[in-house]
């Protein structure tokens, strides 16, 4: 019986040695898998248009996958296969903006291959004219990890410290997200202790560097490292230059900062709208996602609307949950387009369901105060909420919530934690933000103080207390 890598190398060559790289970096470079199992999906789309003769008019993996849906060369469940590797891809570039943790990212690139397989399984007689072969799915090991190190240590192999380089980042972003996720406010304002990901840093800038002078993509992410300090020392326009370098290297990640870089302006980099749009340009041509964005942006700023909203919609449909935000917006207050608030609601609950901070709270105060809210959710507006407080650190959901919960919005009253979210948020405001709190601390002060002189129910009282207490 055929294993997995050898019935997916008699539908494609070429894909069953694509599929064996991206099943092999699963276990110790998932983000790689991912992103081998997105450049998997493109290539396949090329194999199921050649026999059709069709020639794609855009290099985006989303229009590709639709034209190919059009002409009825995939039906819909294919479709929608091919979309969801799609936006597995995309998490697999930036999982800590998914705030996956280390254990959610695995478990999505082995369902990910999984997945894969599946479809080729689905697609095998319609590609090759031939029946579908019995095969076995062979478990996953950690041999490429190992064979990595090695290659980086023993034989300074600069794409595989360029691969153990991107291990630890990816490592490092995730542990600092849930380090900042736990922080208390007064760490956020002093020096904070040292933490997992510092070490982690310091470890991921070490093998870019040593991979700079022959790997491009490394020499990027050094530029990054210096802009970010992982070594612990800051140096943005030295990092600027770097980038710049990579940048007229071709390397796509390199083009979509530096054209951001000359959007908004850097410490060595001037602000320049036509190089902006010259480096973004290239860089969405490569579908990078956040240059599609801020192409959108810079229409935006241009007062280009039309102009602003399809780019901002091309980099949403490719699953980046800022531009999904902001397409909700745009198509909310018609802005490029005819205003279309369903539309508008779907891509601000898509973008929710990524984890877009700001999508997050405006879907639960939808859900808590409009009654005809689309997908309206008690609990899951709680979890919106909690998760902006967590990732966001988002006073004005801490005060949503506090607001929710002192009026029992979600099926029940908690005082205690009403009063903490609201004691939280005072901490952390700015003065538009704690001219919103006083009121309502004075009101739930009150609310405390008249429900104590009228119950004799010792928790409750315990509780009541603990919350006059945080309100003191």
């Amino acid at each position: 019986m055929l294993t997995d890598v050898e019935f997916v190398t008699q539908f494609s060559t070429e894909l069953g040695h694509d599929y064996g790289v991206a099943k092999s970096y699963v276990r110790d470079v998932p983000t790689q898998a991912l992103l081998q199992i997105r450049s998997f999906t493109h290539k396949l789309t090329e194999l199921l248009a050649k026999p059709k003769r069709i020639t794609f008019d855009s290099p985006n993996l989303y229009d590709r996958i639709e034209m190919l849906n059009r002409k009825r060369v995939i039906n819909v469940r294919t479709t929608r296969a091919l979309h969801k590797l799609r936006g597995d891809g995309n998490r697999g570039a930036h999982p800590e903006k998914y705030h996956l943790t280390s254990e959610q990212l695995l478990e999505l690139s082995e369902k990910s291959i999984e997945k894969l397989l599946s479809l080729v399984a689905s697609l095998f007689t319609q590609v090759t004219t031939n029946p579908l072969p019995e095969y076995r799915f062979e478990a996953f090991d950690s041999f490429a990890g190992r064979d990595l190190c090695y290659r980086a240590v023993m034989e300074s192999d600069p794409q595989a410290q360029y691969l153990v380089g991107m291990s630890l980042k990816t490592k490092a972003l995730m542990q600092r997200e849930q380090e900042q996720a736990l922080a208390e406010p007064e760490e956020e304002q002093g020096s904070p202790p040292d933490k997992f990901s510092d070490s982690t840093f310091k470890k991921a800038e070490y093998w870019f560097t040593q991979a700079a002078d022959s790997n491009m993509d490394a020499l990027y992410e050094s530029g990054v490292a210096l802009i970010h300090g992982y070594s612990g020392k800051v140096d943005i326009a030295a990092g600027e230059q770097v980038i710049a370098a990579a940048a007229e290297a071709n390397v796509a990640n390199a083009m979509a900062l530096l054209g951001y870089f000359h959007l908004v302006g850097g410490e060595s980099i001037k602000l320049d709208s036509d190089k902006a749009l010259h480096y973004l340009q290239l860089a969405a041509d490569l579908e990078q996602s956040e240059a599609i964005a801020n192409l959108g942006v810079l229409f935006y700023q241009r007062g280009d609307l039309e102009k602003a909203k399809h780019f901002i919609a091309k980099a949403a449909q490719a699953g980046f949950p800022h531009a999904q935000y902001h397409l909700a917006l745009m198509l909310a207050r018609g802005e490029g387009c005819d205003a279309d608030s369903i539309a508008g609601e779907q891509w601000m609950a898509e973008a929710a369901e990524q984890g877009q901070v700001d999508a997050m709270l405006a879907r639960a105060q939808s859900m808590l105060n409009d009654d005809n809210a689309f997908g309206c959710d008690l609990s899951q507006a709680e979890l919106y909420l909690r998760e902006a407080i967590k990732y966001g650190h988002s006073v004005p959901a801490m005060i949503e919530l506090s607001i929710a919960l002192a009026d029992g919005m979600l099926g029940k009253i908690d005082v205690v934690g009403s009063a903490a979210l609201l004691k939280l948020a005072r901490e952390r405001s700015n003065p538009q933000e704690l001219a919103v709190i006083e009121p309502l601390w004075e009101s739930l002060s009150l609310q405390v103080e008249n429900v104590l002189s009228m119950t004799d129910n010792t928790d409750e009282v315990a509780s009541l207390q603990r919350a006059k207490e945080l309100l003191s």
